[in-house]
């Protein structure tokens, strides 16, 4: 068993949603951390059928509990009605709650009460590096990093039925878009622009529907936590910069697997886009767990010059290179963004064996950046 990252010291002391993909290990963590909680799991038949019936079932039989209880509700868009039995259970009897779910979009779409802010929001990603013992580069960037599929030698029956559930459990079953095979064909799409600018006239021309279809689709992705976007860093001295946002789905080996991508090689540009996301990914959990704001973003010029990733208010930079060796042509981004933001750390991730600096730019082997990412020594 893995030991996560994400502790929910929130649940201590107020009420709190836990959102993530599936098969991130939701449920996992929260039975690890919180095993004598009352729990209640709507992928259970009765549970689901008696809730859903008569929500009010739930207040009868929370009254029971004690002040400042802790309860915990799983896969809770199910039964959006539980919301107003929740928030009254908060406001009248101070109990707390971990209430927990794969999205918040149907929660969003049927108007349901979110609680007014009385629920801290937290996000289950895929396993990081940190979490797993002795780690295996070659393997996170060829199975991803969900639990199921890390752990296996060919993970790619289990993606292809992790794809075929959300198209089925997330999409349809929930509604949230009528054409199931246009959306099959724009995960696909998607999958090759991971990592690109965005342009929704490309991909709806791809597809064969309207640039606004093409905005609504991507937040279908972002709503269902399947895929994040990262911003434009827009801060602007000398040079013109690009606006439109990136976007990457939220694990490598769903891309590899919309891409047709496997047993990823050194030194192809399939490993070299596979690897970028994988760094991408383990910096986009770093922030997202850490609360960093502002968070992650990208920079780009008109003129060319590009920066993979952007921490804090140019507190860090970092390009990201699967090369076994830096050259100064590879420097040329930080270069450029160090003479808009002198005070920038900056930092280029590759295969190198060693740590080194060129002039005021260091260059870490991945390992190693990894290791001290998640020790918080990367950006202080």
């Amino acid at each position: 068993m893995y030991v996560r990252y994400l502790k929910m010291k929130d649940a201590e002391n107020d009420s709190v949603f836990l959102w993530g993909a599936r098969q991130t290990g939701k449920s996992t963590l929260l039975k690890v951390l919180f095993p004598e909680c009352r729990y209640y799991d709507l992928l259970m038949a009765n549970q689901f059928e008696r809730l859903n019936r008569r929500p009010g079932l739930l207040r009868e039989e929370l009254l029971t509990c004690k002040e400042d209880e802790l309860v915990i509700i799983d896969e809770v868009q199910k039964i959006p009605q539980l919301l107003d039995e929740v928030h009254w259970l908060i406001s009248n009897r101070n109990l707390r709650f971990i209430l927990c779910g794969s999205s918040a979009r149907k929660l969003k779409r049927s108007g349901s009460n979110l609680l007014g802010g009385r629920a801290i929001r937290n996000v289950l990603l895929p396993l990081v590096s940190a979490e797993i013992p002795d780690y295996s580069i070659d393997k996170a960037l060829n199975n991803g990093m969900l639990p199921r599929h890390y752990m296996i030698n060919n993970p790619r029956k289990r993606l292809q039925a992790y794809i075929g559930d959300y198209l089925q459990e997330e999409i349809k079953a929930e509604a949230l878009t009528r054409n199931l095979s246009t959306f099959a064909r724009f995960l696909e799409i998607a999958a090759i622009s991971c990592g690109e600018m965005l342009n929704f006239n490309n991909i709806a021309s791809e597809c064969g529907v309207s640039a606004p279809t093409i905005k609504e689709y991507f937040s279908i992705l972002e709503d269902t936590m399947i895929g994040y976007m990262v911003p434009a860093y827009k801060k602007v001295f000398k040079r013109r910069v690009i606006q439109a946002s990136r976007f990457y789905y939220f694990d490598v080996g769903i891309t590899n697997y919309l891409l047709n991508r496997s047993s990823l090689r050194q030194g192809s540009p399939e490993y070299g886009q596979a690897f970028e996301q994988f760094i991408m990914q383990e910096i986009h959990a770093y922030v997202t767990y850490n609360d960093l704001y502002p968070g992650l973003s990208y920079w780009r010029t008109v003129s060319g010059y590009e920066v993979d990733a952007i921490i804090g208010d140019a507190r860090v930079a970092i390009e990201i290179k699967s090369t076994i060796e830096i050259h100064s042509h590879h420097t040329k981004g930080l270069r450029a963004f160090a003479e808009e933001f002198p005070e920038a750390r900056k930092l280029i991730v590759s295969n190198e064996n060693n740590r080194r600096v060129m002039g005021d730019i260091e260059i870490f082997p991945v390992r190693e950046f990894l290791s001290q990412l998640w020790k918080g020594m990367i950006i202080k």
